[in-house]
């Protein structure tokens, strides 16, 4: 299986970075893993909504270069479907013994994705109705991720 995790922005802190590569060590055990950023637009304090949909956008666009017609393309979102981690690693169990060898997530910038996007995805899932800063958001995407691949494989994972 290849995951892809597209996303808006570059990780700026050390500590994120850190803990990215260790999940992506560990993820490299059970699938192929790659991560793909594009460019994040500044937003200006006090942005009017206009001006806001601009930038979701234009980060929109750049996220659908990289959208592969053969994958399952999971959008992060919100207003997305809530699972719990054993509902999420039997969905990845599900995609690889239907024949998806490619599964894509995307996260969104600090003003979330474009409705251009989102009508691209086969499915928004929401990890909380909370607001998380994008950069944990990616920690806590390949955690979880990890742990589906640990459950599926039946092997011991902390809780």
């Amino acid at each position: 299986m290849k995951i892809t995790v597209l996303a808006v922005g570059k990780i700026k802190e050390k500590f994120y970075q850190e803990a990215i590569l260790e999940f992506q060590k560990r993820l490299s055990r059970y699938c192929k893993m790659e991560i793909i950023e594009v460019a994040d637009e500044k937003t200006p304090d006090h942005a009017s909504e206009i001006q806001e949909n601009q930038i979701k956008e234009k980060e929109g666009q750049r996220l659908l270069k990289y959208i592969k017609q053969d994958a399952w393309v999971c959008a992060l979102a919100i207003d997305g479907t809530m699972l719990d981690s054993v509902e999420l690693s039997k969905k990845m169990g599900y995609l690889g013994i239907s024949g998806i060898s490619h599964i894509m997530f995307i996260i969104g910038g600090s003003l979330g994705l474009a409705d251009i996007v989102l009508k691209q995805v086969d499915f928004k899932l929401s990890f909380s109705k909370m607001t998380f800063p994008h950069q944990l958001m990616r920690v806590i995407l390949l955690e979880q991720i990890y742990r589906g691949y640990r459950i599926l494989m039946k092997e011991p994972y902390h809780k």
